[in-house]
């Protein structure tokens, strides 16, 4: 999806230097996964990220945590749904079938559904079926750029490799959607209760998750601004940056080819969203900190069937919901709560982190290595997503978050003064 879509908002900050965006989002993302890894090597828990934030800074501040993961989980789900139209449409424009284009709230609708369908069977069937779609959008879109190269002639860019040449400002401000690009790389911890051996197996997935992700991102950064003859600028004014950048090297056919695999790519993310957000709600649910239907787990298929269904419904409302402000309008505003979500829960992680491996007495230089950087990191990429302010309504996104995380704070903090013994329960829990 990020070559399809989201290239073109990194492009237009950072311009020649968005390979550069990428590698430095990739090390702070990986920063990130090793804290994730530390975590959940000795901790192999559903719902992982409010169990190992409430183990470090109490059960409040865990389920706060659950509660913003949820919701930039859903609201990933959400962008990607919308993101899905554009593709949709792309690909059908490639085939000169503009005029077959669905309704797009009947398009959102059977894409959620069906996508939702999935993820009520067993985890095996779902995360292997994401796995395959995603395989396939990958290899097709890698063939396809490899022969736009080939056709140009040359791997080197002076252009592009020439730091004194790239602008660091702008570098800096596209680091909010660069990360965007990885949000998901840490679902594979929610699935900690349906992994053999999730000791070894959770780490492994999310750090090569992060390091095979952000060196993708790279290529297809630096090859993109290549296709396009050095000019980034042309791949931010592009309403279809991979239709232009094989037109540009006389494969105009292929478009259709690189679209259908964006289509797929979707499809896998959307499932991996809703995988995510359900296993947080179910472990969540547990706890009787929300209702306690949504900890049922399906007789045969022994997944959290009643928290997918509240994930399709919620993601389908608000797809349907923000589809009137134009659908890259609605993908640009649901991504960035998403990722807002994401970022505070990363901080979260890396602080979270060293204080479980302090409480266990293995700290070591590593773990404070790891976790500076990752503090670091976030830090820096929350700031720029605030400053300078964004334009309206962009600049009302933030304060979005913040009540939602508010409501959530005031709700758990109320329940648990209300019911103390689920705050125990809880506590209890962490402590074991």
């Amino acid at each position: 999806m990020t070559p399809a879509l989201n290239i073109a908002l990194i492009a237009g900050l950072a311009g020649d230097g968005s390979w550069l965006s990428f590698l430095i989002a990739t090390v702070g993302m990986l920063f990130v996964a090793l804290n994730i890894a530390t975590l959940s090597r000795r901790h192999t828990l559903s719902g992982s990220y409010f169990l190992f934030i409430g183990r470090a800074a109490g059960p409040l501040a865990g389920l706060v945590s659950g509660w913003v993961m949820i919701g930039a989980y859903l609201m990933t789900a959400v962008a990607v749904s919308l993101g899905f139209l554009v593709f949709l449409r792309h690909f059908l424009d490639a085939l000169g079938l503009a005029g077959l284009m669905p309704s797009e709230s009947l398009a959102i609708a059977v894409l959620v559904l069906a996508i939702g369908t999935a993820a009520w069977r067993d985890i095996s069937f779902s995360s292997r079926f994401g796995l395959v779609l995603e395989i396939g959008s990958i290899a097709i879109l890698v063939v396809v750029t490899a022969i736009v190269v080939l056709r140009r002639g040359t791997l080197f860019d002076p252009v592009q490799l020439d730091l004194s040449y790239l602008g660091y400002g702008g570098i800096a401000t596209s680091l909010t959607f660069a990360v965007f690009c990885f949000v998901g790389f840490e679902s594979a911890a929610t699935l900690a209760k349906e992994t053999r051996d999730p000791a070894r197996n959770i780490p492994l997935a999310v750090t090569v998750s992060a390091l095979l992700a952000g060196l993708f991102f790279v290529a297809m950064a630096y090859f993109m601004v290549l296709g396009f003859d050095g000019n980034a600028r042309a791949i931010a004014d592009s309403t279809s940056p991979l239709t232009e950048m094989t037109r540009r090297a006389g494969l105009s056919a292929a478009a259709g080819v690189l679209y259908f695999g964006a289509l797929i790519s979707s499809c896998a993310c959307l499932l991996a969203s809703l995988n995510a957000a359900s296993r947080l709600i179910f472990s969540m649910a547990r706890y009787g900190f929300i209702d306690a239907r949504l900890a049922a787990a399906h007789p045969r298929h022994q997944t959290p069937h009643v928290a997918v269904l509240l994930s399709v419904g919620v993601t389908l409302a608000v797809g349907l919901a923000l589809q009137p402000l134009g659908v890259l309008e609605a993908f640009g505003h649901a991504g960035m709560l998403a990722t807002f979500g994401f970022l505070t829960i990363y901080l979260l992680i890396c602080v979270a982190a060293p204080l479980d491996q302090h409480a266990a007495g293995t700290l070591g230089l590593r773990h404070l290595l790891a976790s500076g950087g990752g503090v670091l990191m976030m830090t820096f990429v929350m700031f720029g997503s605030i400053w300078p302010v964004p334009p309206w309504p962009q600049n009302l996104l933030p304060y979005l978050f913040a009540a939602y995380a508010a409501a959530g704070t005031l709700w758990f903090a109320s329940l648990m003064r209300r019911r103390p013994g689920l705050a125990k329960r809880l506590q209890l829990d962490l402590e074991s």
